[in-house]
């Protein structure tokens, strides 16, 4: 099994890192975004990106997977 590229591992913890992190830079109630005061918002906003990201891991990974089983000799 292959380790995972850099780029994988940016991108699995970007969704961390801005919901973990960031408390700091948005801990407000007064500015609000669609109805939700913006920490509830911004928690919310990271559920939904947090799939995109994880997709685009994937996506970085899915060729590595590929020219790997070319190199151990399986099908071409």
């Amino acid at each position: 099994m292959k380790r995972p590229s850099l780029g994988a591992i940016l991108l699995g913890l970007i969704p961390f890192a801005a919901t973990c992190f960031s408390v700091s830079l948005w801990d407000r109630v007064d500015p609000m975004v669609l109805g939700l005061p913006f920490n509830f918002f911004w928690l919310i906003a990271w559920l939904v990106l947090t799939p995109l990201c994880m997709w685009g891991a994937y996506r970085l990974e899915v060729p590595r997977a590929s020219d790997g089983r070319r190199e151990e000799g399986g099908p071409q």
